[in-house]
């Protein structure tokens, strides 16, 4: 429990440390250090078995649940949905933090991005959240 709160509270710092230095004009890229985490996972057999992986295995051992839904036009565009995002739910109890929900999902695309990277899949990662706290990334593969 005690891990999780740590967890929780160097996220938002995070987050505010990012914006303030872009408030001083500095250049923001919220996603710039990928995940390792699958670093050494063995290849799957295409690209569809690597999408569970993050949304099974990767997810479960970051945000400690499962992704909620996981489609796909089966055109390279995956929408991962995630009912109740850890991340989101202590900001969740009114509207009027909806408006600046995105930038506490940058750093989780790149997570994301950075998994899928690291697995050999060129991607374009982006969120968005209707209402809090769930949210939907959308995974767009990219063809080499």
């Amino acid at each position: 429990m005690a891990d999780e709160a740590l967890f929780l509270l160097l996220h938002n710092e995070m987050v505010s440390g990012v914006y303030k230095s872009a408030e001083q004009g500095e250049v923001v890229s919220a996603a710039t250090r990928p995940s390792r985490f699958t670093k050494d996972t063995a290849r799957f057999k295409d690209e569809l078995d690597i999408m569970k992986f993050i949304c099974k295995d990767f997810w479960t051992t970051v945000f400690k649940k499962q992704i909620d839904n996981l489609r796909t036009n089966h055109q390279g565009i995956y929408v991962l949905q995630d009912n109740k995002f850890r991340l989101l739910t202590q900001m969740s109890a009114g509207k009027q933090y909806l408006e600046h929900a995105s930038k506490y999902l940058a750093f989780t695309c790149g997570l994301i991005r950075g998994g899928l990277s690291n697995l050999g899949i060129k991607s374009i990662v982006t969120a968005e959240v209707s209402s809090m706290p769930a949210c939907k990334f959308q995974v767009m593969i990219q063809k080499l």
